[in-house]
């Protein structure tokens, strides 16, 4: 009878342990409920927020949720730095994190959990990254630095705060020494810091190595060092806007030839569409000797780093031929000093004539400003851009002509302005014959061409206009209404000493208002350099987007400058 009785017993335990793993694995939420979108919340810690005289080797968090353990380990950051891996020990939702050395005496330590922690079902991050300060002497450092980072995504955006002894501080070689992490709203804050002059900076850390690494980093450049002291324990509006560095010269990297009379050439990145010119480019023909001019360049079909070039001459396919190129521009106005890559020589025939790739307005658009016309043509392959202008006619519907102007893109695609003020609710026709759009080959198309369009009465505009209150007017300040899906319209306006401003003919739209001060007097916000150190313009965003709707104008707007601005 005892036999069977401990089997029974030790199934029935099997059982119940398989239940319980089963049960303690599982920690998603039942199937078919609501999906977490809550964030994890850090409730409580050990030692409290401001403790003095700490003498333990660890501290402890309790999370509101379980959270991705490895997620919490990357996101750990004490400031000043402690050297070596911390020792992480679970329980549950809370967790014991022992220091890997000894702690220091009579310094004021900060405990920062970033915004890289995610909950464990749902990857949901924390909203804001959490700070707390104790002291292993008998007094707490207290000052803080608080702003925002403007950003599309500034959630985790590193902070670096450096303290200032010298000119000497460079974020690709030096660490912070306080560092902290950005919430989902773009607000940081640092706290527990040391009354002394700081410099601080925004990085999107890529590799999480606490160094600004120029090739893949945004960064964001302070408008200001920042001084604590026991009168001033407290700056708000240390703002930044991420950019990117560059000063990495273009490189040709490749060069093909599609044809006997086309080369496709490709950068290291992308160009800036000004700089290309086939005046840039030559071919040589090492063995004869010979060096032959590139006609044309060209974007046309190509890929962001590509370019067309195109000849007229043939090239002797057994020869060794190489493509030279110099000052080319990126988009940083960075040049290319001199490069050459070799080429393999094609006798491949060219039989295709240039087509129209797009325009833009579209054809037979009805919401083209009769004010401001622009009207771009882009074709798929070289012609001579500036003798087409002679052969285009521009008329309204009762034929009368509309002089205007041709300004050249490149080799391959051109602008038609008008150069007098058309009319508003009127139709117009831009004609021009496919047969004088000839490439070095001398392929074309005999067809007519007509782009109709018709301009708007003005009526679908909109208007925005107020007063930015609390501005510096000695500094230039300029405020500017930038729509959020076409980065390229925005409107601009200095503001004076009243702070007033109207923006009219605005096309409907969602916009970001932000303003700066234009301490430089060029008209556009300044970014600064991190080393050698150059400030940034000091920059605001309004805390909400601006909605502008068509036929409507936004008046009697008010917006305090030197209030505290969350993001955009």
């Amino acid at each position: 009878m005892v036999k069977p009785t401990i089997k029974k017993l030790i199934y029935s335990f099997g059982i119940l342990s398989s239940i319980c793993l089963m049960s303690c694995a599982n920690q998603q939420p039942p199937g078919g409920g609501p999906v977490d979108t809550v964030p994890p919340k850090i409730v409580e810690v050990f030692p409290a927020n401001g403790t003095t005289n700490f003498s333990e080797d660890y501290f402890e968090l309790s999370f509101s949720e379980y959270v991705d353990k490895r997620s919490l380990k990357d996101a750990i950051f004490i400031s000043p730095r402690v050297e070596g891996d911390m020792e992480l020990n679970w329980s549950g939702q809370s967790v014991q994190v022992s220091f890997p050395e000894k702690l220091k005496k009579d310094i004021t330590y900060n405990i920062t959990i970033g915004t890289d922690v995610v909950d464990y079902n749902n990857k949901n991050r924390m909203a804001e990254a959490f700070t707390f300060s104790f002291s292993t002497g008998a007094k707490i450092d207290n000052g803080i630095i608080e702003g925002n980072v403007y950003s599309e995504k500034p959630s985790g955006v590193m902070i670096f705060a450096y303290k200032v002894t010298g000119d000497t501080i460079n974020p690709v070689k030096q660490k912070a020494d306080y560092v902290s992490q950005v919430g989902e709203k773009g607000n940081y804050k640092l706290s527990g810091l040391s009354f002394q002059t700081y410099r601080v900076f925004a990085v999107q850390d890529e590799y999480r190595d606490f160094l600004f690494q120029p090739d893949q980093d945004l960064i964001g450049v302070p408008f200001r060092e920042v001084t604590l002291n026991e009168k001033d324990t407290l700056f708000r509006g240390l703002n930044f806007s991420l950019f990117k560095i560059d000063t990495i010269s273009p490189r040709l990297f490749s060069a093909v030839m599609t044809d006997k009379h086309h080369l496709l050439v490709t950068f290291s990145e992308e160009l800036d569409s000004v700089s290309i010119n086939a005046k840039n480019f030559s071919i040589v023909d090492s063995t004869d000797k010979k060096e032959f001019p590139v006609l044309y360049a060209f974007k046309g079909r190509a890929k962001e780093k590509e370019l067309f070039l195109a000849v007229k001459d043939s090239l002797a396919t057994k020869n060794q031929v190489y493509v030279t190129a110099q000052n080319i521009e990126d988009e940083a106005k960075n040049k290319t000093p001199f490069d050459a890559v070799s080429l393999t020589v094609s006798d491949r025939a060219d039989t295709s004539a240039p087509t129209l790739m797009r325009t833009f307005p579209a054809a037979r658009s009805e919401l083209v400003d009769f004010l401001n016309t622009e009207i771009s043509f882009w074709f798929d392959n070289e012609f001579d851009v500036d003798g087409l202008k002679q052969k285009i006619s521009f008329n309204d519907t009762l034929g009368n002509i509309v002089y205007f102007s041709l300004k050249k893109i490149d080799d391959a695609s051109f602008v038609i302005r008008p150069t007098q003020k058309l009319k508003s609710s009127e139709a117009y026709t831009i004609k021009f014959n496919f047969k004088d759009i000839v490439d070095v080959a001398g392929n074309h198309i005999d067809s007519l061409y007509q782009f109709k369009f018709k301009t708007f009465n003005g009526l679908n505009f909109t208007g925005f206009s107020g007063v930015v209150e609390n501005l510096d007017s000695s500094k230039n300040p300029v405020l500017v209404l930038q729509n959020k899906g076409e980065k390229d319209q925005f409107y601009s306006k200095r503001l004076d000493k009243k702070g007033e401003f109207a923006f009219t003919r605005v096309e409907p739209g969602k916009y970001n208002l932000y303003c700066f001060y234009d301490t430089n007097n060029d008209g556009k916000h300044s970014s600064g350099f991190p080393f050698p150190f150059q400030p940034s313009e000091e920059i605001k965003y309004y805390k909400e987007e601006i909605n502008l709707p068509p036929r409507w104008e936004v008046t009697d707007f008010k917006w305090d400058f030197a209030g505290e601005m969350l993001k955009k």
